[in-house]
């Protein structure tokens, strides 16, 4: 019984080293080429600030929040960030400029993220069911710090966001689909749909070969959850038409999975093409309910909008990228988050 005992728990070892060596080679950072002729000028650093004693946190996740010092209105919005895997909040803050737009346009950035200890990448667990179940996990977890946020800086509750990229992406499914009435706008950036996994190397597959429907269709994994949804929050899904580390075909899957949770005619949408590549969206009374953005000769990432050759620095996040539409930017204008007056 022992010696059983014990290859299986060698077995169970190996196991975990190889799902491990699968996704560090699946986000593996794209390899820039040295520039001889210019120093890398080092990003700027933002300050975001640690919370601890925000609630129970199930989920055992770390909350950072950016409050603007100055202007900040009498009951602000609040957006929501969670970082891909292999990200910091930090990285992502700085490469995004979601900090500085937190500034010129009045509203409390917050930034949970997960730690080592829960996943080696540092990705969100949205593969897991325990992680994504209604009340428990990592998006309770979550709601714990929107709650948390919402009593000290007196939120306008009317004005949640949440957006996230490639497992932040898919865990902004999970809490739009657990607690749908919380947020008033989403962003799906290269994720996946909630319910298309069930752990490490059947995330894995789906991401490269595309996710396989349920029986009932994708909006199933949505309305079965025990919620009494009155509302739900309008949804962009954005997806880089070259992404090699989240097969596009996905970015099709949220949309479909959105669009069945509305009840709403996937026939019924209107293709706009771009500079960038083409928006295809869904209205209701004339309000856009889903969209979905699809962009040219862009890989895995956020987009943001390119830089003049005499402005341009790098990221420093591979996974912030340049691109012809700025996500950010897009998203204040969705989400009626404007400039401040002087």
């Amino acid at each position: 019984m022992k010696f059983s005992f014990g290859k299986s728990l060698s077995r169970a070892f190996k196991a975990q080293k190889k799902i491990s060596r699968l996704i560090e080679k699946a986000f593996k950072a794209p390899q820039r080429k040295p520039n001889r002729t210019r120093s890398t000028p080092r990003p700027p650093k933002t300050v975001l600030v640690e919370t601890a004693g925000f609630g129970s946190n199930p989920g055992r996740l770390i909350m950072k929040s950016f409050v603007p010092a100055t202007r900040l209105p009498k009951n602000p919005a609040l957006v929501v960030l969670l970082h891909g895997c292999r990200q910091s909040p930090e990285s992502l803050d700085v490469a995004a400029g979601f900090s500085a737009l937190a500034k010129e346009r009045g509203f409390v950035l917050l930034y949970p993220e997960q730690r080592r200890a829960n996943n080696p990448q540092g990705c969100f667990n949205w593969f897991r069911p325990s992680a994504v179940a209604r009340d428990r996990g990592e998006v309770l977890s979550v709601k714990q710090m929107i709650e948390h946020a919402c009593g000290r800086h007196r939120i306008d509750r009317s004005m949640i966001f949440v957006a996230g990229l490639s497992a932040g992406g898919a865990m902004t499914g999970a809490l739009v689909a657990n607690y749908p009435e919380l947020f008033a706008g989403a962003a799906i950036i290269a994720g996946m749909p909630f319910g298309s996994a069930r752990d490490a190397l059947s995330a894995l597959r789906a991401m490269k070969a595309g996710a396989t429907p349920p029986a009932g269709g994708w909006g199933l994994p949505v309305t079965e959850l025990p919620t009494d949804a009155k509302s739900w929050p309008a949804i962009t899904v954005w997806q880089g038409r070259d992404d090699r580390i989240v097969n596009p075909v996905n970015a099709l899957a949220c949309v479909a999975q959105w669009l069945e949770v509305r009840r709403i005619n996937e026939t019924s949408g209107r293709v706009e093409e771009k500079p960038w590549g083409s928006l295809k969206s869904w209205k209701v009374a004339g309000k856009m309910k889903v969209a979905l953005y699809s962009i040219s000769n862009m890989g895995h990432g956020l987009p943001i909008k390119k830089r003049s050759t005499s402005t341009s620095r790098l990221s420093g996040d591979p996974f912030v990228v340049q691109a012809e539409i700025s996500a950010p930017a897009e998203l204040m204008r969705l989400w009626g988050l404007p400039r401040l007056r002087t």
